[in-house]
């Protein structure tokens, strides 16, 4: 899989440090054997993990990155570059016999004349056994080898793992910066980045302000929660979209109801220290919630939220 979801990474502004270290390596010869790109997908980590993939192959690379042109840039992108190694998860994990059979095949000689490069997605899904078989590689990777590791969560990743690859520099935009991304990449003018910590990061925001066919866009619908929400707790029952949540939907819908919270909580500031402790509490049993449900067999969404809601109006009617 070449990551490719509409966005470039060039036109990533967060993303320059990144890439900029990077092309200054490759340009001086300087590559490390193992790379850690530890930024989340939202941000592009995975597009430019590609990138360095992609550049690093290049038989003619430029100061901007690959070529493009050249035989191993199209091997690569027609997506059969006998020289690039792919894994990815298999199911929930990254299994032991897919790390031995790359590394087998990293032993091999080049086909192209040229490095041979192993990109490893989300290589925070490597069980114990599989991050073991990678440790030998990742010392010892052979001549004109690069290993690159994509994680979203490389605080995930085993010590001897990360311990072994350079890490590159990076640091997470501004709302403002984010702001200003949109408004030029989806020409709006509204400030939509309240919602960031929902939907993971710019390019997943980008992705959520375009509605498919005829259904509202997922912007749309984190808005509606808010606003059904906010009903909710005024009234003490569930309101409108809250009664028709679906199991694809509570996640967001309690991410929303968490940053609603935080919001009566800094409006509210001078409110009495037990009752603001008290719906700090809630808020906290909210996302604790958040990261349970996906290993929960079934929940009963409506009864969920509901209790939220009455939870609620019993701490503040108090």
């Amino acid at each position: 899989m070449v990551a490719n979801n509409g966005f470039d990474v060039l036109t990533l502004p967060w993303l320059d440090m990144p890439r900029q270290a990077f092309l200054t390596q490759l340009q001086s010869h300087q590559i490390p054997h193992a790379q850690l790109v530890g930024i989340d997908s939202a941000y592009g980590g995975e597009l430019l993990s590609v990138f360095m993939a992609r550049a690093s192959m290049c038989l003619q690379p430029k100061t901007v990155g690959a070529c493009g042109l050249c035989k191993s840039c199209q091997l690569f992108d027609a997506g059969n570059h006998p020289d690039f190694y792919q894994i990815e998860a298999d199911g929930n994990q990254i299994k032991v016999d897919q790390i031995r059979e790359l590394c087998t095949r990293l032993t091999a000689t080049a086909q192209q004349s040229g490095r041979r490069v192993a990109l490893i997605h989300h290589s925070e899904r490597l069980n114990s056994a599989a991050a073991n078989a990678l440790l030998k590689t990742l010392e010892e990777p052979g001549k004109d080898t690069l290993l690159l590791l994509h994680s979203d969560t490389p605080a995930r990743l085993m010590a001897t793992i990360s311990s072994r690859c350079q890490r590159l520099p990076f640091v997470a935009p501004s709302k403002a910066l984010i702001k200003n991304w949109l408004m030029q990449q989806c020409q709006i003018q509204e400030d939509v980045t309240w919602c960031l910590s929902v939907v993971g990061g710019p390019l997943t925001l980008a992705k959520s302000l375009v509605a498919e066919g005829t259904q509202p866009s997922r912007y749309q619908v984190l808005l509606q929660f808010r606003k059904d929400w906010a009903q909710s707790l005024s009234s003490g029952h569930l309101c409108a979209s809250l009664l028709t949540i679906s199991e694809l939907q509570i996640i967001d819908a309690l991410k929303v109801l968490y940053l609603l919270l935080r919001q009566i909580l800094l409006k509210n500031s001078h409110q009495d220290a037990f009752i603001q402790a008290q719906i700090g509490n809630l808020a906290a049993k909210i996302m604790g919630m958040c990261h349970n449900l996906s290993t929960m067999p079934t929940v009963n969404y409506l009864g969920l939220c509901q209790s939220y809601v009455l939870e609620y109006k019993e701490i503040t009617n108090k």
